[in-house]
């Protein structure tokens, strides 16, 4: 019997929501409750299944979504998550159909580019994607740190830490969040399902165990508040009645270094707290130089994250911002025919013109590599050196590097 791969109607999407658990080896059906929330916020246009003798063995779905870039603008975003396919049903070209459709799709409504957060590392490259934040993880040993338990809780410079709950979050955190987006390239939007889920008013499938956690906000000294926290602590003890706690940072947003410091000292005060995990940062974030002794902060996590697709390079480039004056031609290459070809970049730091040219190029790659350099963490002296890109003219990689990359890194908080 052939496969069906077609858009899911709202009575297939329980059992398509079986499948991506299943996909993601979390066995089990999805509660009532939890198909009704989540297919308020899902278009079902976008959602696509391959159907067996009626029995769902691949899932894929997009939805509309902004992307930071480098300036602080956005960029429309086609996000891509719930994609699997049934271990039976492996190597028969499922994901490719399903993937083609799609980007096909987001092409045709405009939508510059395309993002996803990557399980697995060799997937993705094939169909442009190429990874373009990366994330890290510390966990600190709260003894060795050298933090002054008597003035780590009292941050300096007038501002200090609240306590807060769900609903206080649920108010302020997206006004919070917003503040990071007009900064930080890398990050996405968040709904405000994001924020009923985070604080715990979502209803969870029931492999999706929740657990209350605590909820602080640094206040600067104007009363503002910029800096937001969210954590959790295990229950450990030791011999000898010795707790052994760790406190895990399940969401954290500093609006400045005063802010995170704050924060992090805070949470490295707490009684009982021997270890803190401070949860996916930035590869670049302060949090081993703000400890007095940087070498409790022992890195655990050092991964690709946020990865992007080009679908249209003349809008995509002009989005952003670019770290100095100059001018070249960067020649596309992109097998699915969606952004290939040669374009003049004219670039500087308040913007971009990218146009079609006939002139020729500088630089040859990938639109997979063209992606790893949007946000600017990627050298192109290094794709060069890799193979990855080839420099057409003497010095191109030097000009295009001064270009394209930044000072601090792309940083996406979020899993979608």
């Amino acid at each position: 019997m052939s496969l069906d791969v077609r858009t899911v109607t709202a009575s297939e999407y329980p059992d398509w929501l079986r499948a991506v658990q299943n996909g993601f080896l979390t066995a089990g059906r999805p509660g009532e409750d939890d198909v009704a929330d989540r297919l308020v916020g899902t278009d079902l246009s976008r959602v696509q299944g391959v159907f067996d003798a009626g029995r769902c063995v691949a899932t894929f779905r997009s939805f509309a979504q902004e992307v930071t870039v480098v300036g602080g603008a956005t960029v429309a975003a086609d996000a891509i998550s719930g994609v699997t396919v049934a271990p039976t049903h492996r190597r028969r070209g499922l994901l490719s159909r399903m993937m083609a459709t799609d980007l096909a799709a987001a092409k045709e409504r405009g939508e510059p580019v395309a993002s996803l957060i990557a399980a697995e590392y060799p997937i993705y490259g094939r169909y442009g994607f190429g990874p373009a934040a990366w994330t890290a993880e510390w966990e600190v040993s709260v003894h060795r740190a050298g933090l002054d338990p008597r003035r780590s809780g009292q941050p300096a410079g007038g501002g200090r830490i609240e306590m807060v709950d769900g609903e206080d979050v649920r108010k302020i955190g997206p006004e919070v969040h917003g503040a990071l987006a007009a900064r930080q390239p890398g990050v996405v939007t968040r709904g405000e399902r994001w924020w009923r889920r985070s604080t715990g008013v979502t209803p969870r499938s029931e492999h999706e165990k929740w657990s209350e956690p605590f909820y602080v906000v640094h206040r600067a000294a104007d009363g503002e508040i910029d800096g937001l926290m969210t954590y959790g602590t295990d229950d450990k003890w030791g011999d000898a009645k010795q707790p052994l706690n760790t406190a895990s940072v399940r969401d954290m947003i500093a609006l400045n270094p005063a802010a995170e410091r704050a924060l992090w000292h805070y949470l490295c005060s707490i009684d009982w707290i021997t270890a803190v995990r401070s949860g996916y940062r930035a590869p670049d974030a302060l949090l081993p130089l703000l400890l007095p002794d940087p070498r409790a902060a022992r890195m655990i996590t050092n991964s690709d994250w946020l990865w992007l697709r080009l679908l249209d390079v003349p809008r995509a480039l002009e989005a952003r911002t670019y770290g100095v004056e100059a001018s070249f031609v960067l020649e596309v290459r992109d097998d699915a025919g969606l952004a290939g070809g040669r374009f003049l970049l004219d670039a500087s730091t308040s913007g971009a013109r990218c146009v079609p040219t006939t002139r020729s190029a500088d630089l040859a790659l990938d639109v997979a590599e063209l992606a790893t350099l949007y946000l600017g963490d990627e050298s192109v002296r290094r794709l060069v050196d890799l193979g990855r890109a080839e420099e057409l003219r003497a010095g191109a990689a030097t000009t295009a590097d001064a270009v394209f990359r930044m000072g601090r890194r792309p940083w996406c908080p979020d899993v979608f």
